[in-house]
Protein backbone atom coordinates (compact mmCIF):
# COMPACT_ATOMS: atom_id res chain seq x y z
CA UNK A 1 0.00 0.00 0.00
CA UNK A 2 3.00 2.32 0.10
CA UNK A 3 3.62 4.37 -3.06
CA UNK A 4 7.22 4.41 -4.28
CA UNK A 5 9.12 7.06 -2.36
CA UNK A 6 6.09 8.17 -0.34
CA UNK A 7 4.28 6.99 2.74
CA UNK A 8 0.80 5.63 2.23
CA UNK A 9 -1.48 8.46 3.28
CA UNK A 10 -5.17 9.17 2.90
CA UNK A 11 -6.01 5.86 1.25
CA UNK A 12 -2.91 5.60 -0.93
CA UNK A 13 -2.70 2.71 -3.37
CA UNK A 14 -0.06 1.97 -5.96
CA UNK A 15 -0.53 3.51 -9.41
CA UNK A 16 1.91 3.89 -12.27
CA UNK A 17 1.01 6.77 -14.58
CA UNK A 18 2.64 5.07 -17.55
CA UNK A 19 -0.20 2.50 -17.43
CA UNK A 20 -2.84 5.18 -18.08
CA UNK A 21 -3.41 7.21 -21.20
CA UNK A 22 -3.59 10.99 -21.00
CA UNK A 23 -6.94 10.98 -22.77
CA UNK A 24 -8.57 9.98 -19.48
CA UNK A 25 -9.60 6.48 -20.51
CA UNK A 26 -10.09 3.49 -18.26
CA UNK A 27 -7.35 0.84 -18.21
CA UNK A 28 -8.56 -2.70 -18.66
CA UNK A 29 -6.71 -5.97 -19.04
CA UNK A 30 -6.70 -5.32 -22.78
CA UNK A 31 -5.25 -1.81 -22.47
CA UNK A 32 -7.08 1.48 -22.97
CA UNK A 33 -10.82 0.89 -22.96
CA UNK A 34 -13.60 3.25 -23.89
CA UNK A 35 -15.09 5.79 -21.51
CA UNK A 36 -18.24 3.66 -21.52
CA UNK A 37 -16.20 0.80 -20.07
CA UNK A 38 -14.93 3.15 -17.38
CA UNK A 39 -18.48 3.75 -16.27
CA UNK A 40 -18.75 0.02 -15.49
CA UNK A 41 -16.12 0.17 -12.75
CA UNK A 42 -17.58 -1.46 -9.62
CA UNK A 43 -19.29 0.96 -7.25
CA UNK A 44 -17.34 -0.57 -4.39
CA UNK A 45 -14.12 0.71 -5.90
CA UNK A 46 -14.59 4.17 -4.46
CA UNK A 47 -11.59 4.46 -2.21
CA UNK A 48 -9.82 7.76 -2.80
CA UNK A 49 -6.07 8.14 -2.83
CA UNK A 50 -4.48 11.47 -2.14
CA UNK A 51 -1.06 10.66 -3.56
CA UNK A 52 -0.42 8.08 -6.27
CA UNK A 53 2.71 6.29 -7.39
CA UNK A 54 5.58 8.73 -7.94
CA UNK A 55 8.79 7.92 -9.79
CA UNK A 56 11.86 10.00 -10.46
CA UNK A 57 12.69 13.27 -8.79
CA UNK A 58 11.67 16.66 -10.10
CA UNK A 59 13.54 19.83 -9.34
CA UNK A 60 12.28 21.26 -6.08
CA UNK A 61 9.83 24.10 -6.45
CA UNK A 62 11.63 27.33 -5.76
CA UNK A 63 9.72 29.46 -3.31
CA UNK A 64 11.15 32.79 -2.23
CA UNK A 65 11.55 32.76 1.53
CA UNK A 66 10.92 36.44 2.05
CA UNK A 67 12.02 38.21 5.18
CA UNK A 68 8.41 39.27 5.70
CA UNK A 69 7.27 35.66 5.76
CA UNK A 70 10.10 34.67 8.08
CA UNK A 71 9.14 37.44 10.45
CA UNK A 72 5.48 36.52 10.33
CA UNK A 73 6.19 32.86 11.06
CA UNK A 74 8.29 33.92 14.05
CA UNK A 75 5.64 36.30 15.40
CA UNK A 76 2.84 33.77 14.99
CA UNK A 77 4.87 31.21 16.91
CA UNK A 78 5.39 33.63 19.79
CA UNK A 79 1.70 33.96 20.67
CA UNK A 80 -1.19 31.58 21.12
CA UNK A 81 -4.43 32.44 19.37
CA UNK A 82 -5.93 33.41 22.74
CA UNK A 83 -3.05 35.83 23.34
CA UNK A 84 -3.55 37.31 19.86
CA UNK A 85 -7.21 37.98 20.63
CA UNK A 86 -6.37 39.57 23.96
CA UNK A 87 -3.59 41.65 22.43
CA UNK A 88 -6.07 43.10 19.93
CA UNK A 89 -7.83 44.76 22.87
CA UNK A 90 -11.31 43.89 21.62
CA UNK A 91 -13.96 42.84 24.09
CA UNK A 92 -14.62 39.39 22.68
CA UNK A 93 -16.03 38.03 25.94
CA UNK A 94 -15.29 34.44 26.85
CA UNK A 95 -12.94 32.58 24.57
CA UNK A 96 -11.69 29.02 24.41
CA UNK A 97 -9.62 27.20 21.80
CA UNK A 98 -9.02 23.51 21.47
CA UNK A 99 -7.26 21.55 18.77
CA UNK A 100 -5.15 18.56 17.87
CA UNK A 101 -1.49 18.20 18.70
CA UNK A 102 0.93 16.22 16.53
CA UNK A 103 1.84 12.88 18.05
CA UNK A 104 3.70 9.90 16.68
CA UNK A 105 1.29 7.27 17.92
CA UNK A 106 0.96 4.31 15.57
CA UNK A 107 -1.92 2.71 17.48
CA UNK A 108 -4.92 2.21 15.24
CA UNK A 109 -8.09 4.12 16.21
CA UNK A 110 -6.18 6.00 18.92
CA UNK A 111 -7.54 9.49 19.57
CA UNK A 112 -5.03 12.17 18.63
CA UNK A 113 -3.53 14.32 21.38
CA UNK A 114 -5.20 17.69 21.90
CA UNK A 115 -4.69 20.94 23.80
CA UNK A 116 -7.25 23.33 25.27
CA UNK A 117 -6.55 26.90 26.34
CA UNK A 118 -8.42 30.06 27.28
CA UNK A 119 -11.46 30.32 29.54
CA UNK A 120 -12.70 27.22 31.34
CA UNK A 121 -15.62 26.44 29.03
CA UNK A 122 -17.02 22.93 28.85
CA UNK A 123 -17.25 22.18 25.11
CA UNK A 124 -20.29 19.96 25.60
CA UNK A 125 -22.18 22.88 27.18
CA UNK A 126 -21.82 24.58 23.78
CA UNK A 127 -22.92 21.52 21.82
CA UNK A 128 -19.40 20.80 20.54
CA UNK A 129 -18.14 17.29 19.83
CA UNK A 130 -14.90 16.15 18.26
CA UNK A 131 -12.69 13.15 17.74
CA UNK A 132 -9.61 12.48 15.61
CA UNK A 133 -8.83 8.80 15.16
CA UNK A 134 -5.73 7.28 13.61
CA UNK A 135 -6.44 4.99 10.69
CA UNK A 136 -5.05 1.56 9.91
CA UNK A 137 -1.83 2.72 8.24
CA UNK A 138 1.15 1.35 10.19
CA UNK A 139 3.76 3.40 8.35
CA UNK A 140 2.43 6.85 9.28
CA UNK A 141 1.05 8.77 12.27
CA UNK A 142 -2.38 10.35 12.24
CA UNK A 143 -2.15 13.02 9.53
CA UNK A 144 -5.47 14.75 10.27
CA UNK A 145 -5.57 17.97 12.31
CA UNK A 146 -8.51 19.99 13.64
CA UNK A 147 -9.24 23.22 15.49
CA UNK A 148 -12.06 24.95 17.37
CA UNK A 149 -12.22 28.53 18.64
CA UNK A 150 -15.32 29.34 20.70
CA UNK A 151 -16.19 32.96 21.50
CA UNK A 152 -19.41 34.66 22.52
CA UNK A 153 -19.98 36.51 19.24
CA UNK A 154 -18.44 34.05 16.79
CA UNK A 155 -16.57 30.79 16.49
CA UNK A 156 -14.15 29.11 14.10
CA UNK A 157 -14.21 25.39 13.24
CA UNK A 158 -11.63 23.72 11.01
CA UNK A 159 -10.45 20.33 9.71
CA UNK A 160 -7.19 19.60 7.86
CA UNK A 161 -6.38 16.21 6.29
CA UNK A 162 -2.67 15.80 5.51
CA UNK A 163 -1.25 13.67 2.70
CA UNK A 164 2.19 12.73 1.48
CA UNK A 165 5.13 11.54 3.54
CA UNK A 166 5.11 14.61 5.80
CA UNK A 167 1.44 15.50 5.49
CA UNK A 168 0.97 15.42 9.27
CA UNK A 169 3.52 18.22 9.64
CA UNK A 170 1.86 20.32 6.93
CA UNK A 171 -1.64 19.87 8.35
CA UNK A 172 -0.39 20.80 11.82
CA UNK A 173 1.44 23.87 10.45
CA UNK A 174 -1.75 25.06 8.76
CA UNK A 175 -3.83 24.30 11.86
CA UNK A 176 -1.47 26.42 13.94
CA UNK A 177 -1.15 29.38 11.59
CA UNK A 178 -4.22 29.80 9.39
CA UNK A 179 -6.64 30.53 12.28
CA UNK A 180 -4.20 33.13 13.66
CA UNK A 181 -4.07 34.86 10.27
CA UNK A 182 -7.87 35.06 10.35
CA UNK A 183 -7.84 36.63 13.81
CA UNK A 184 -5.17 39.14 12.74
CA UNK A 185 -7.23 40.28 9.73
CA UNK A 186 -9.49 43.27 10.43
CA UNK A 187 -12.15 41.77 8.15
CA UNK A 188 -12.55 38.83 10.51
CA UNK A 189 -15.41 40.52 12.42
CA UNK A 190 -16.85 42.65 9.66
CA UNK A 191 -16.06 43.45 6.07
CA UNK A 192 -15.45 41.33 2.99
CA UNK A 193 -14.92 37.93 4.55
CA UNK A 194 -14.76 36.19 1.16
CA UNK A 195 -11.76 38.31 0.20
CA UNK A 196 -10.29 37.78 3.66
CA UNK A 197 -10.45 34.00 3.36
CA UNK A 198 -8.89 34.01 -0.10
CA UNK A 199 -6.01 36.19 1.06
CA UNK A 200 -5.51 34.17 4.25
CA UNK A 201 -5.31 30.88 2.31
CA UNK A 202 -2.89 32.46 -0.18
CA UNK A 203 -0.73 33.82 2.64
CA UNK A 204 -0.77 30.44 4.39
CA UNK A 205 0.50 28.83 1.18
CA UNK A 206 3.29 31.41 1.05
CA UNK A 207 4.21 30.64 4.67
CA UNK A 208 4.31 26.92 3.86
CA UNK A 209 6.77 27.63 1.05
CA UNK A 210 8.93 29.73 3.34
CA UNK A 211 8.81 27.15 6.14
CA UNK A 212 9.85 24.51 3.61
CA UNK A 213 12.84 26.58 2.54
CA UNK A 214 13.71 27.09 6.21
CA UNK A 215 13.57 23.28 6.68
CA UNK A 216 10.88 23.61 9.33
CA UNK A 217 8.55 21.38 7.32
CA UNK A 218 8.83 19.34 4.12
CA UNK A 219 6.08 20.37 1.71
CA UNK A 220 7.42 19.71 -1.78
CA UNK A 221 5.16 16.67 -2.20
CA UNK A 222 3.19 16.79 1.04
CA UNK A 223 0.15 18.90 1.71
CA UNK A 224 -3.25 19.14 3.34
CA UNK A 225 -6.90 19.80 2.76
CA UNK A 226 -8.48 22.73 4.60
CA UNK A 227 -12.12 23.32 5.49
CA UNK A 228 -12.70 26.33 7.73
CA UNK A 229 -16.03 27.65 9.03
CA UNK A 230 -16.61 31.08 10.57
CA UNK A 231 -19.82 30.96 12.64
CA UNK A 232 -21.43 34.34 13.32
CA UNK A 233 -23.59 33.77 16.41
CA UNK A 234 -25.04 37.29 16.36
CA UNK A 235 -26.36 37.13 12.79
CA UNK A 236 -26.85 33.35 12.83
CA UNK A 237 -24.76 32.88 9.69
CA UNK A 238 -21.87 30.65 8.65
CA UNK A 239 -19.14 31.34 6.11
CA UNK A 240 -17.15 28.35 4.85
CA UNK A 241 -13.87 28.37 2.93
CA UNK A 242 -12.31 25.16 1.67
CA UNK A 243 -9.79 23.49 -0.58
CA UNK A 244 -9.81 19.75 -1.44
CA UNK A 245 -12.25 17.24 0.02
CA UNK A 246 -12.84 17.55 3.77
CA UNK A 247 -16.57 18.03 3.33
CA UNK A 248 -18.75 20.29 5.48
CA UNK A 249 -22.34 19.11 5.94
CA UNK A 250 -25.38 20.88 7.37
CA UNK A 251 -27.92 18.75 9.22
CA UNK A 252 -31.52 19.85 8.81
CA UNK A 253 -34.62 18.39 10.44
CA UNK A 254 -37.52 17.64 8.09
CA UNK A 255 -40.48 16.48 10.11
CA UNK A 256 -39.32 13.41 11.99
CA UNK A 257 -36.40 12.80 9.61
CA UNK A 258 -33.02 14.44 9.10
CA UNK A 259 -31.34 15.57 5.91
CA UNK A 260 -27.63 16.10 5.32
CA UNK A 261 -26.73 18.91 2.93
CA UNK A 262 -23.17 19.08 1.58
CA UNK A 263 -21.95 22.68 1.85
CA UNK A 264 -18.71 22.09 -0.06
CA UNK A 265 -17.79 20.31 -3.29
CA UNK A 266 -14.76 18.05 -3.51
CA UNK A 267 -12.03 19.67 -5.60
CA UNK A 268 -11.28 16.84 -8.01
CA UNK A 269 -9.10 17.11 -11.16
CA UNK A 270 -11.80 15.75 -13.48
CA UNK A 271 -14.22 18.62 -12.73
CA UNK A 272 -14.54 20.69 -15.88
CA UNK A 273 -13.30 23.98 -14.41
CA UNK A 274 -10.53 22.33 -12.41
CA UNK A 275 -9.24 20.34 -15.39
CA UNK A 276 -9.23 23.49 -17.55
CA UNK A 277 -7.07 25.36 -15.04
CA UNK A 278 -4.67 22.44 -14.62
CA UNK A 279 -4.21 21.91 -18.36
CA UNK A 280 -3.82 25.64 -19.01
CA UNK A 281 -0.96 25.64 -16.49
CA UNK A 282 0.73 22.73 -18.27
CA UNK A 283 -0.44 19.94 -16.00
CA UNK A 284 -2.11 16.66 -16.98
CA UNK A 285 -5.18 14.89 -15.63
CA UNK A 286 -4.91 11.08 -15.87
CA UNK A 287 -7.33 8.39 -14.76
CA UNK A 288 -5.54 5.83 -12.62
CA UNK A 289 -7.52 2.82 -13.82
CA UNK A 290 -9.11 2.31 -10.43
CA UNK A 291 -11.13 5.14 -8.92
CA UNK A 292 -9.29 8.44 -9.22
CA UNK A 293 -8.25 11.13 -11.67
CA UNK A 294 -4.79 12.42 -10.82
CA UNK A 295 -2.71 15.49 -11.51
CA UNK A 296 0.75 15.17 -13.12
CA UNK A 297 3.26 17.62 -14.47
CA UNK A 298 3.75 17.62 -18.22
CA UNK A 299 5.94 14.66 -19.26
CA UNK A 300 6.65 13.87 -15.61
CA UNK A 301 5.52 11.36 -13.00
CA UNK A 302 4.71 13.65 -10.10
CA UNK A 303 2.85 14.68 -7.95
CA UNK A 304 0.02 12.16 -8.59
CA UNK A 305 -2.53 14.09 -6.54
CA UNK A 306 -6.20 13.13 -6.63
CA UNK A 307 -7.23 16.67 -5.69
CA UNK A 308 -6.99 19.88 -7.68
CA UNK A 309 -6.76 22.35 -4.79
CA UNK A 310 -4.91 22.06 -1.50
CA UNK A 311 -2.34 23.74 0.72
CA UNK A 312 1.30 22.64 0.51
CA UNK A 313 2.30 20.33 -2.38
CA UNK A 314 4.69 22.97 -3.66
CA UNK A 315 5.67 21.04 -6.79
CA UNK A 316 2.04 20.57 -7.76
CA UNK A 317 1.36 24.28 -7.38
CA UNK A 318 4.49 25.28 -9.29
CA UNK A 319 4.24 22.85 -12.21
CA UNK A 320 0.69 21.54 -12.51
CA UNK A 321 -1.88 24.24 -11.86
CA UNK A 322 -2.88 22.98 -8.43
CA UNK A 323 -4.47 25.91 -6.58
CA UNK A 324 -4.65 27.14 -2.99
CA UNK A 325 -7.57 29.49 -3.66
CA UNK A 326 -10.55 28.44 -1.57
CA UNK A 327 -14.15 28.37 -2.60
CA UNK A 328 -16.08 30.53 -0.12
CA UNK A 329 -19.80 30.42 0.58
CA UNK A 330 -22.28 31.93 3.06
CA UNK A 331 -25.41 30.45 4.52
CA UNK A 332 -28.07 31.99 6.73
CA UNK A 333 -29.05 29.43 9.32
CA UNK A 334 -32.70 28.46 9.77
CA UNK A 335 -34.47 27.20 12.90
CA UNK A 336 -34.60 23.69 11.40
CA UNK A 337 -30.79 23.62 10.87
CA UNK A 338 -29.71 21.39 13.73
CA UNK A 339 -26.08 20.38 13.21
CA UNK A 340 -22.89 21.20 11.37
CA UNK A 341 -20.34 18.50 10.54
CA UNK A 342 -16.78 19.09 9.34
CA UNK A 343 -15.09 15.75 8.66
CA UNK A 344 -12.09 14.34 6.85
CA UNK A 345 -12.78 11.92 4.00
CA UNK A 346 -12.20 9.02 6.36
CA UNK A 347 -15.84 9.63 7.26
CA UNK A 348 -17.25 10.46 3.84
CA UNK A 349 -15.69 7.58 1.92
CA UNK A 350 -18.45 5.15 2.91
CA UNK A 351 -21.04 7.31 4.67
CA UNK A 352 -23.34 9.77 2.87
CA UNK A 353 -24.21 13.16 4.41
CA UNK A 354 -27.80 12.27 5.36
CA UNK A 355 -26.71 9.03 7.02
CA UNK A 356 -24.00 10.84 9.00
CA UNK A 357 -26.51 13.41 10.24
CA UNK A 358 -28.98 10.66 11.15
CA UNK A 359 -26.30 8.93 13.24
CA UNK A 360 -25.35 12.04 15.24
CA UNK A 361 -28.96 13.22 15.52
CA UNK A 362 -29.63 10.23 17.76
CA UNK A 363 -27.76 12.04 20.54
CA UNK A 364 -28.74 15.25 22.36
CA UNK A 365 -26.44 18.29 22.24
CA UNK A 366 -25.18 17.50 25.75
CA UNK A 367 -23.77 14.24 24.38
CA UNK A 368 -22.00 15.76 21.37
CA UNK A 369 -18.79 13.91 22.20
CA UNK A 370 -20.53 10.55 22.19
CA UNK A 371 -22.20 11.47 18.90
CA UNK A 372 -18.84 12.30 17.29
CA UNK A 373 -17.35 9.05 18.61
CA UNK A 374 -20.30 7.08 17.29
CA UNK A 375 -19.90 8.51 13.79
CA UNK A 376 -16.15 7.81 13.89
CA UNK A 377 -16.69 4.22 15.00
CA UNK A 378 -19.28 3.63 12.28
CA UNK A 379 -16.83 5.05 9.73
CA UNK A 380 -14.11 2.71 10.98
CA UNK A 381 -16.42 -0.30 10.78
CA UNK A 382 -17.38 0.57 7.20
CA UNK A 383 -13.72 0.73 6.18
CA UNK A 384 -13.01 -2.64 7.77
CA UNK A 385 -15.98 -4.21 6.03
CA UNK A 386 -15.46 -2.60 2.61
CA UNK A 387 -11.67 -3.01 2.49
CA UNK A 388 -11.40 -6.35 4.22
CA UNK A 389 -9.35 -4.95 7.10
CA UNK A 390 -6.50 -3.96 4.78
CA UNK A 391 -6.58 -0.21 5.29
CA UNK A 392 -8.53 2.48 7.14
CA UNK A 393 -8.05 6.19 6.56
CA UNK A 394 -7.60 8.65 9.44
CA UNK A 395 -11.02 9.73 10.70
CA UNK A 396 -11.82 13.20 12.05
CA UNK A 397 -15.24 14.46 13.16
CA UNK A 398 -15.96 18.01 14.29
CA UNK A 399 -19.62 18.32 15.27
CA UNK A 400 -21.55 21.44 16.24
CA UNK A 401 -25.12 21.38 17.54
CA UNK A 402 -26.25 24.74 16.22
CA UNK A 403 -28.99 25.57 18.70
CA UNK A 404 -26.75 24.86 21.70
CA UNK A 405 -23.84 26.76 20.13
CA UNK A 406 -26.08 29.76 19.40
CA UNK A 407 -27.58 29.77 22.88
CA UNK A 408 -24.12 29.76 24.42
CA UNK A 409 -22.82 32.37 21.97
Amino acid sequence: LKPFGLSCTSNARLFRPETACASNCHISAMGCASSADAAKAPETQRRRLSVGHVEGKADEATTDATEEDRGLISSLNEQTIIELIEAAGDNMGRKMSIGSETDQSKTSFANKSMQQMGDAIDPTSCGLGYTCRKGLKPESPNQDSWFLLKMDACSIYAVFDGHGQKGHDVSNFVKENLPKLIIKDSRFKEGDQHAMFKEVFKRTQSLIGTADRMKKISAQMSGTTATVCLHDHVNNKITIAHVADSTAVLGRKKGSEYEGIALTRDHKPNLKDERARIEKAGGRVVFDGYANHRVYAKQARYPGLNMSRCLGDLMGHADCGVSCEPEVSDRELRPEDSQLLLCSDGVWEFIAPTEAVSITAGFPATKAMQAADRLAKESWDRWIREEGGAVVDDITVVLIYLSASHNQG
